[in-house]
């Protein structure tokens, strides 16, 4: 169990070195999308380094009137 355990744990570490380079960290996220797709690439792990390019979109619901 400890070894999947480790495995998960250095597959988000490559998720979150990933993100890094890729300049994602740079700013607060300004909208649910930005937020999405630094989770999401974080998620993929090593997958960014084989030609995984995650995006997520997403809308948020306006407020009616």
């Amino acid at each position: 169990m400890r070894i999947i355990g480790m495995l998960v744990v250095i597959w988000l570490i490559v998720g979150v070195f990933a993100a890094f380079q890729r300049g994602y960290f740079g700013g607060s996220p300004d909208s649910c999308t930005e937020a999405g797709t630094v989770a999401i690439t974080i998620a993929a792990g090593p997958l960014n380094y084989m030609g995984a390019n995650p995006k997520l979109t997403c809308e948020v619901p306006q407020p009616s009137k």
